[in-house]
């Protein structure tokens, strides 16, 4: 880790250190830019871009980076235009998704560039303390063992469950410091911590199907269901952390609704989630073992199993159509287990979608299947980290005469 170094202070001094930020969280938010793109982004004149960005190439934080090839490995026609980086030596990044019956890693460099990902399952009921071990054994694998923990900016953890704002302290490990106060001891650096299916998310929003797009509705249907919401480019998190809890809206009121382990009855997750589902296909004649069984039997005509589909998708797109219309966004990524019946699942969610969305919007909203598996919640977090922490670059976080100093 690299500390804040004294800098200069002063109005000129403060605006020169907003430039250097800006530019580099430009970097880190979309990856490799031509110095065209940057300005674009960001406002700045071509004087005092150029400007700043020669003296963060000086410094070792940005460096240039290589020209696009094809798949034969050869570069296009003409000149290439350069574009600008983070330095991939400068750091790496940590994703851990503690996910309910699984942990999941990743780690990538500072320039966007994935190192690798790695998760195995494991019993619900797993203490804590042997879930961050499982993690730990995990991360020795990434990129073949080369991964350089001595670099790590920070890490960003994935948990089930609501969540507040990164840095708020944590006790699910059962432990008077919490998780973070774990894994910080364990790793030496910071942890951010998130809701692991909000992280999915965040990673759709930069490596998936949404990469590129700036308002997007993320709904995730495993053995939860839940969701994110990226507003103008940001995870949204609400006041409380609750953001995305898609799961629990009502779709069954009155009497007929199940109850759910919210408390309520009749929410969305007693009928969209994977436990669900299969249930529902029982009771409607099929002899499925499991859930892949259950695709298995979508994917081979069995009428039952589509008819099940057909209704939770039908439920699945009222909520939201009725999400859409209060918050308008541009893309919905549909992912987890469910989403894996394909068409049999996303033609009653577009059609119900269509029903009850407002007209205008109905033409204006893409809807897309999950791009990353289930080292979604694990690169949601890296993604957490490369927006929200300081880079590691001479950059200071903290103002000068703060009494902390820069650890990231």
């Amino acid at each position: 880790m690299l500390c804040g170094m004294p800098q200069p202070d002063g109005p000129l001094a403060r605006l020169r250190r907003g430039h250097e930020s800006l530019v580099l969280g430009l970097l880190r938010k979309h990856g490799p830019l031509s110095r065209a793109e940057l300005g674009r982004l960001s406002g700045l004149s071509r004087t005092t871009l150029y400007d700043i960005v020669a003296a963060l190439v000086d410094s070792g934080a940005v460096a240039t980076a290589a020209p696009a090839t094809d798949a034969a490995g050869k570069r296009g026609r003409g000149r290439p235009v350069e574009k600008l980086t983070l330095n991939p030596g400068a750091g790496q990044a940590l994703g851990i998704d503690f996910a309910r019956r699984a942990v999941h890693v990743a780690a990538v460099n500072v320039a966007h560039e994935v190192i690798g990902s790695a998760g195995e399952a494991h019993a619900a009921d797993l203490p804590w303390e042997e879930r961050i071990d499982l993690a730990e054994r995990l991360v020795g694998t990434l990129g073949q063992g080369a991964l350089r923990l001595s670099s790590l900016s920070a890490i960003g953890v994935g948990v089930v469950g609501p969540v507040g704002a990164p840095g708020e302290e944590a006790t699910r490990a059962g432990d008077s410091d919490g998780l973070p106060g774990l894994l910080a001891k364990r790793f030496g650096v910071p942890v951010l911590v998130d809701n692991n299916t909000r992280l999915a998310a965040l990673a759709e929003a930069t490596w998936g199907a949404a990469a590129g797009d700036e308002d997007v509705l993320y709904l995730k249907m495993s053995y939860g269901v839940g969701g994110g919401l990226i507003v103008g480019g940001s995870l949204h998190r609400g006041a409380y952390g609750l953001s995305g809890e898609f799961g629990h809206i009502t779709v069954e009121p009155g009497p007929d609704g199940r109850p759910c382990e919210c408390g309520g009855t009749g929410c969305l997750e007693t009928v969209a989630s994977a436990g669900a589902v299969l249930d529902a296909a029982r009771e409607a004649g099929c002899d499925v073992a499991d859930f892949p069984a259950l695709i298995a039997a979508v994917e081979g005509g069995d009428a039952a199993a589509r008819g099940v589909f057909d209704r939770v998708g039908t439920a699945v797109g009222e909520v939201l159509a009725a999400t859409c219309n209060a918050i308008g966004p541009g893309v919905i990524v549909l992912g987890g287990e469910v989403a894996a019946a394909g068409a049999a699942l996303l033609e009653p969610v577009e059609r119900a979608l269509s029903a009850h969305i407002q007209p205008i919007a109905r033409h204006r909203v893409d809807l897309r299947r999950a791009a990353i598996d289930e080292s979604g919640g694990a690169l949601g977090a890296i993604a957490l980290v490369l927006h929200e922490s300081p880079l590691l670059s001479r950059y200071p976080a903290q103002e000068p005469g703060s009494e902390e100093e820069d650890d990231a």
